[in-house]
């Protein structure tokens, strides 16, 4: 299946520190590039891969599921802490999940967590509907593009695959229960005014993270921060959290 042009994966061979980026659903690397360049120009190792079904159609999306999605980060993280002394992940919305899971799962492998808008809670009722409504039709109006700057569009899908979402619950439930595993320092970024992912999401971290947590707010976009006015805030940000928790240095000596 060809990829869209702009779509495709990521990869920068930097120092000793490595950066794993995981887009979201129905997204792709398309809305996550800039923050991966900008993560590569300060001299880091950086993996941005295209996740299974994304970047093609929604009709190819529709016969993958959240393992597979989960799948492929995880054999991205594999190659990255095979190259580097560390590795930080982070992730926008659902691709927040994926990176949330990473943590739990690797534990100290995982030096550290950001994430923007990150999806964790089922607060949308359609999507907690996608299991019975999957058998009803196949896919609905999308979610990409919501982006508050003018002249800026996201690379995603117009249409949601609904047997892709009805997968969505289990990996949300998944990463709710092992949430206390993440006790790596993690930072979340949350738009203040955001039309695809609820602010329960953000809320439950919140309530069940301890001092390891800090939330940011962003008030200058909307759930694609990622390409949004405050993409800047983000992608500093996130470079001063990993200039703070890396314990090697971030580019290789000449």
């Amino acid at each position: 299946m060809p990829v869209l042009p702009g779509a495709e994966p990521y990869h920068h061979e930097g120092g000793d520190v490595g950066v794993l980026l995981c887009h979201g659903f129905t997204g792709s690397p398309q809305s996550m590039r800039p923050w991966a360049e900008h993560l590569a120009a300060a001299g880091l190792t950086v993996s941005l891969p295209r996740l299974p079904g994304h970047g093609t159609t929604w009709q190819e999306m529709s016969r993958t599921r959240w393992e597979d999605w989960y799948a492929e980060v995880d054999k991205a993280f594999a190659d990255l802490r095979g190259r580097c002394a560390e590795a930080f992940v982070m992730g926008l919305s659902m691709g927040g999940s994926l990176a949330l899971r990473l943590a739990e799962v690797h534990g100290d492998a995982v030096q550290g967590v950001v994430v923007v808008n990150p999806s964790v809670v089922g607060d949308t009722p359609l999507l907690r509907l996608a299991p019975v409504v999957k058998w009803v039709v196949p896919s609905i109006p999308g979610v990409a593009g919501d982006i508050k700057k003018t002249g800026v569009a996201e690379l995603g899908y117009t249409r949601t695959p609904v047997r892709a979402a009805a997968t969505l619950p289990r990996l949300w439930k998944l990463v709710q229960a092992d949430i206390h595993k993440v006790t790596q320092p993690v930072l979340v970024f949350h738009s203040r005014d955001d039309h695809v992912v609820k602010p329960a999401s953000t809320a439950f971290l919140r309530a069940r993270m301890g001092q390891n947590l800090e939330i940011r707010e962003l008030t200058d976009s909307y759930h694609v921060a990622t390409l949004d006015n405050d993409a800047p805030v983000i992608f500093e940000g996130s470079l001063d959290f990993i200039r703070s928790h890396a314990s090697v240095p971030l580019t290789k000596d000449l």
